[in-house]
């Protein structure tokens, strides 16, 4: 869960963009578009949702091991492993 009201209001504006994406991949899907445009859709959908987990996982471990709380090398391993999430979460 986003901590802060500013990332609660970036998570909200992210779902509300997938769910606009979303809208759009039924009507497509109704309106029986061509193959490669529902695919191209379904991969932004899935990069946009992809991009909101990284964002929330970000904001739990950052406040889970804040650096007030741990150690300066448990802070640096802390910035490897978000900068790998975000690598693998693309």
């Amino acid at each position: 869960m986003p901590y802060s009201t500013q990332e609660k209001k970036q998570a909200l504006v992210r779902v509300r963009r997938i769910g606009g994406q979303l809208d759009a991949l039924a009507q497509a899907l109704e309106q029986e578009a061509d193959c490669g445009a529902v695919l191209q859709q379904i991969a932004a959908i899935r990069g946009a949702l992809n991009g909101l987990m990284a964002e929330v996982l970000e904001s739990h471990l950052r406040a889970s091991f804040a650096p007030r709380r741990i150690a300066a090398v448990e802070a640096a391993a802390l910035e490897q492993t978000v900068a790998l999430l975000r690598t693998y979460l693309k």
